[in-house]
């Protein structure tokens, strides 16, 4: 056992070596602390220089001279005249904290700075620190003494007791064997601490069983999630050995999360998981699970595809009602396909998604069975590809195109806004196809330039049959069409030949589309201004681009992106943000218009904030353009 000497040396050993290693993870940390500091202060001053016009080299120098950040500074003009130069003599303790000196040069005003930064702030707060670590652990290496000393005593002196109490036991048994009885009610000490031990231990048990559930469970619909449908599936012991399986994928919530918000999207995902658990709740052993955000997975045992069609049948007339109760445009599609035993979990899913493919080219909301397992053995599984394929040649080729508009309000009647048409693309029964899926299996399969050139000659020929040469209309324009020689020309002899329709247009392209490939981007820009049309940068303020990029391209709008508009009356910094963009934007001669604005309250702040234009659900839904 201890004694008083040896206890309090071993703790005192112990207190210093935690001290020691402490004080040199602090000490590497603040040191790679203060290097980043430095690179991130060069950054800083790089991007000031490239966003900012400095109209006085004097004025710049003094204000970061008098930033007492620095341990040295050097500031040199293009004539070579030292503008300021200021150093601190380094510490001991700087020489090891200390990052090595920086260099950069401002081109815009023709700056040289050398500079190193100081860490006076960053030493005061790690000697604190190392002393407050030092007094704790010397504390605690002196106070526990005591304690750990009489509890060992304690527990020394229990032992001894049981020790005799049971010897005690064992002598009088022998002595008296008739008489002397145990009393069963008093259990012995160390058998109690065991059922103590017990008890604790299956409350660990219950507690970690519990954990293990909660990280099954999807947080929204609640849901168990890909996880244990993965672990499900794969115990061939806890499922049938054959049944369906069938993927359910929510065509609209990328565009509820998009126009609406995220809460909004939530409850569309919730609504679905409620349909689809009423769906499967008359087949004994059947389950649901949430794979991710859009798509769903249904287990069917002891079924065959010819028996899962009722349950298919009733998911999308259920989706049919849903629909129409929330004016979307579709709710989800689902792909079926039959499993045993002998089908790896990979291929069924790859089955269901080409499932999926071929339902999104039906009518809303379609359900398709994929039998055909010889997919799989092609190379890409591309049966869905090829139906895709030749449902955007057919709408190509037949113009089924319907076009609608959304308004854009102008916050005053001095500022010039339009509205945007948005393009629903049907099927051969005039079906409305799922429009974010047409778009990205056209990009896929390189089909965008042609689909754009059919809209924007659908929405020529509209306006001018109509005789609405009076309107502006936006069209959204892919940033692979803006990339393409044989789109650019196509599209200047197309505006050329009606000069008048042509100066109504606007051409939405998204921010992260124009950074793909700037000269490009430039040249089509330069083209559309040319013909008498305009741009605009839509999905503004997701990118990094700076405002010298858009001053060297010169668009006419920018749309910011729906995360800076929805809910700005409430978000402060959005706030900020916005009220900055529109100044800067201003000041270019750029119009700033917000999208996705769902409430009076987000209107009236962005007209606060001289927003030149809002657009949205609250504003006006889209409606067919012959209505405009």
């Amino acid at each position: 056992m201890y004694t008083y000497s040896r206890l309090f040396i071993r703790n005192l050993f112990i207190a210093i070596g935690f001290c020691a290693c402490v004080s040199l993870a602090s000490i590497l940390s603040l040191a790679t602390h203060i290097e980043e500091q430095q690179t991130q202060h060069q950054a800083t001053l790089l991007k000031l220089d490239k966003q900012i016009d400095f109209g006085s080299t004097e004025v710049l120098a003094k204000q970061l001279a008098n930033i007492n950040q620095y341990q040295y500074i050097n500031i040199i003009n293009i004539e070579g005249d030292v503008i300021v130069n200021e150093q601190r003599k380094p510490t001991f303790i700087d020489e090891y904290l200390l990052a090595p000196k920086s260099q950069i040069k401002l081109t815009n005003s023709d700056l040289i700075i050398q500079f190193q930064l100081a860490a006076h702030t960053q030493l005061k707060s790690l000697q604190l620190t190392l002393v407050n670590v030092f007094i704790i652990s010397l504390s605690f290496a002196v106070l526990l003494m005591p304690l750990i000393i009489a509890r060992s005593r304690k527990f020394a002196k229990k032992i001894d007791q049981q020790v005799t109490r049971e010897l005690a036991f064992i002598i009088a048994e022998k002595e008296s064997p008739l008489t002397a009885n145990r009393n069963d009610t008093s259990l012995p000490e160390i058998e109690k601490s065991l059922i103590d031990l017990r008890t604790l231990i299956a409350n660990k048990i219950t507690a970690t069983t519990l954990l293990e559930k909660d990280a099954y469970i999807e947080p929204v619909t609640k849901l168990e999630n890909r996880n244990r449908f993965v672990q499900f599936f794969e115990n061939a012991n806890s499922r049938s050995n054959f049944g369906v399986l069938s993927i359910t994928r929510c065509s609209e919530l990328q565009t509820i999360n998009q126009i609406h918000g995220y809460h909004e999207g939530d409850n569309y995902i919730r609504k679905v998981s409620e349909i689809m658990k009423n769906a499967v709740s008359r087949y004994k052993g059947a389950q649901v699970f949430r794979l991710n955000s859009s798509d769903f997975a249904t287990l069917l045992p002891n079924v065959n595809l010819k028996g899962a069609e009722s349950f298919a049948t009733e998911l999308t007339s259920n989706f049919n009602k849903y629909q129409q109760a929330s004016d979307l445009d579709s709710v989800g599609y689902t792909g079926l396909v039959y499993f045993d035993n002998d089908k790896p979990l990979g291929e069924l899913l790859a089955l269901a998604d080409t499932g999926i493919s071929v339902a999104q080219t039906q009518k809303v909301n379609a359900w398709y069975a994929q039998t055909d397992t010889s997919i799989i053995d092609n190379s890409s599984a591309s049966y869905g590809n090829q139906n895709w394929r030749q449902e955007i040649d057919s709408v190509i080729a037949n113009q089924r195109v319907n076009l609608l508009v959304q308004p854009i309000k102008p916050s005053s009647p001095n500022n010039r806004v339009y509205g945007e048409i948005l393009t629903r693309f049907l099927n051969s029964n005039e079906d409305i196809l799922p429009t974010a899926s047409f778009i990205a299996m056209a990009e896929k399969l390189d089909k965008i330039v042609a689909v754009d050139q059919m809209i924007i000659e659908a929405a020529i020929k509209e306006i001018s049959n109509r005789n609405m040469q009076d309107n502006f209309f936006g069209i959204n324009v892919s940033s692979r069409s803006i990339n393409d020689g044989h789109f650019l020309i196509w599209l200047e002899r197309r505006l050329l030949r009606d000069t008048i329709i042509a100066s109504k247009l606007v051409f939405e392209i998204t921010e992260s589309g124009l950074q793909h490939n700037i000269k490009a981007s430039k040249n089509f820009i330069d083209m559309v201004h040319r013909v008498g049309a305009r741009i605009t940068v839509e999905r503004f303020g997701i990118g990094l681009t700076s405002f010298k990029f858009f001053r060297d391209l010169k668009p006419d709008f920018i749309k910011m992106d729906s995360t800076y508009t929805r809910d700005i009356d409430e978000d402060k910094n959005n706030q900020y943000f916005m009220r900055l963009m529109v100044d800067l934007a201003h000041r270019l001669s750029i119009s700033v218009l917000a999208e996705s604005v769902e409430s009076q309250e987000e209107k009236f702040m962005l007209e606060k904030l001289f927003v030149d234009g809002c657009q949205g659900f609250y504003i006006g839904k889209p409606r067919t353009i012959s209505s405009s």
